[in-house]
């Protein structure tokens, strides 16, 4: 055998040992858990035959608490590059079959080689989490590796869109990287995020709390709204990064794709003309709206479980992204209150980040009542929704369904925050507060002065709805730009998105705003 089948003979043997990651007993206790190997998971998320690994020989240098014996395949990260839905992305997954995927100088500085890769190409970045955390015997190294992480995740931020999956454990330091990345998925029973462990927190606080409940995908999906996405299993979380990124632009120079979905921008659907019930007390399911208005009904939502009071969520219309924010009357009677706020804040930021056209869509009372809100800054975060809408160029609508009063109807994307076209259904109420609040507040002398206080309050109450209880006191105003048939939303809409896709809007030159936090 000659040098160069030698030469071939050994890469040969050295990739053939890389990819058996942690070797078989490390990678069937890993898949008797219900989860995917490393290269299992990427090969699910690119395109078959597109992923092109890079740095696969790439070893610790570690001599301490003797590491330099302890081989570490790929250094327990696989980073590199393909194609999603045909389209170029940049990503790494952590192997936890090798020395738990823990995070070392090496490991770091391949996972920032791909990250400055995807910055340079303006191609997403997704990360792939299933790691022990910090690599303990390289001390400060690791913790330098994460520092240079972060710092990356803040650069590319409305740069290039950044997913992390969250497939395993991530805690400590590891955390904060996710934190800081656009989207967060998370597996059920499987994967969990927190500060510090159940162990810890028993031996300072004295709490007995187990991994699920303390940092669990439901609890970050439901309670601490940290992560959007609750995923069945890996191929599930897997599944739904890609369908998120079919709704992306690659980078915040592009539009994101049109898509020929095939649904006619002329349908119409009477039903909405019933949808709003009679009685202005009672709900109804402001995702039935969506559903008639967006293409073929198909809409796709983050944050699901948390701040159920509002609804945010990608769709298309007539094949163009578009991200939708809308109040739910079924939930708290669509009132805004602080984690309402943060939900709505973030999806507007990202929107507006990312060329993503707004479409609000307002049945709101007003801000929820009470001392707790009050108590924990009701003001600083409601704040932010004025403070990203008045901030955001995207071309931005509004559909007024039904109530829409005082500060909620501006920070539901009132027509003085920029919105550049706004609609309204003739159920809609576009007042200051409701009628019988207005009417104790404009005429209690009056009421309570007459001989029969219910039945005066009543009649100033029907003056009142008579007057403003309707859309048409803001169309006078211009703050409308019509009423229109709940059935004709769709087309309208379009209409509107068509004619505003190519808005462009300057602001006064600043390094950044200082929005209220």
């Amino acid at each position: 055998m000659g040098k160069v089948e030698d030469s071939i003979k050994d890469f040969k043997e050295q990739q053939a040992k890389i990819l058996k990651m942690g070797g078989d007993k490390l990678v069937a206790k890993h898949k008797a858990k219900g989860k995917l190997t490393a290269r299992e998971r990427l090969n699910l998320l690119f395109d078959p035959g597109t992923f092109r690994e890079i740095d696969m020989f790439v070893t610790h240098r570690c001599v301490n608490f003797g590491m330099e014996k302890v081989e570490i395949p790929a250094d327990g990260v696989i980073t590199g590059h393909g194609l999603v839905n045909g389209r170029p992305v940049f990503a790494f997954a952590q192997d936890f079959t090798a020395r738990a995927g823990s995070l070392g100088e090496m490991h770091a500085k391949k996972i920032c080689k791909v990250m400055d890769l995807a910055l340079k190409a303006g191609v997403p970045f997704v990360g792939l989490n299933d790691s022990g955390g910090a690599r303990i015997q390289e001390g400060v190294d690791a913790l330098s590796g994460y520092g240079k992480i972060f710092f990356r995740n803040s650069a590319a931020s409305g740069v290039i869109p950044q997913i992390s999956a969250i497939m395993g454990p991530t805690a400590g330091g590891a955390v904060y990287s996710p934190a800081m990345t656009d989207w967060i998925f998370m597996v059920k029973n499987t994967s969990y995020m927190f500060i510090t462990g159940p162990e810890v927190i028993k031996s300072v606080t004295g709490e007995k709390i187990g991994f699920e409940e303390l940092g669990g995908a439901m609890t970050h999906n439901q309670k601490s709204g940290v992560a959007q996405f609750a995923c069945e299993s890996d191929e599930d979380a897997l599944n739904k990064i890609k369908e998120l990124l079919s709704y992306l632009p690659s980078n915040n120079m592009e539009d994101a794709p049109v898509v020929n979905t095939g649904d006619d921008p002329r349908r119409v659907d009477p039903a909405l003309d019933t949808i709003i019930p009679d009685n202005p007390n009672q709900s109804y399911d402001m995702k039935e709206v969506i559903r008639s208005i967006v293409d073929n009904g198909d809409f796709f939502e983050p944050h699901e479980y948390f701040a159920a009071n509002i609804i945010v969520c990608f769709a298309r219309l007539n094949g163009r992204t578009i991200g939708i924010i809308a109040n739910q009357p079924s939930v708290l009677a669509g009132c805004l209150d602080i984690n309402a706020s943060d939900k709505g804040t973030r999806f507007i930021r990202f929107c507006d980040s990312f060329n993503i056209p707004m479409l609000t869509i307002a049945d709101v009372p007003g801000y929820l009542p009470g001392s707790d809100q009050e108590w924990n800054g009701i003001i600083r975060h409601g704040a932010k929704l004025l403070w990203c809408y008045a901030e955001a160029t995207v071309p931005k609508l509004l559909l007024v369904t039904r109530k829409d009063y005082g500060g909620s109807y501006l920070a539901m994307c009132g027509k003085d925050l920029g919105t550049d076209m706004a609609f309204a259904w003739p159920t809609a109420e576009i007042a200051v507060m409701g009628a019988s609040g207005a009417a104790n507040v404009i005429h209690i002398k009056e009421i309570k002065a007459a001989d029969d206080p219910d039945a005066k309050r009543q009649e100033k109450i029907d003056e009142y709805e008579k007057l403003f209880s309707n859309p048409y006191c803001a169309a006078n105003r211009g703050q409308i730009e019509a009423v229109i048939l709940p059935s004709e939303s769709r087309p309208r809409l379009i209409d509107a998105l068509e004619i505003m896709c190519s808005k462009r809007e300057l602001r006064p030159p600043k390094k950044h705003g200082n929005i209220p936090m």
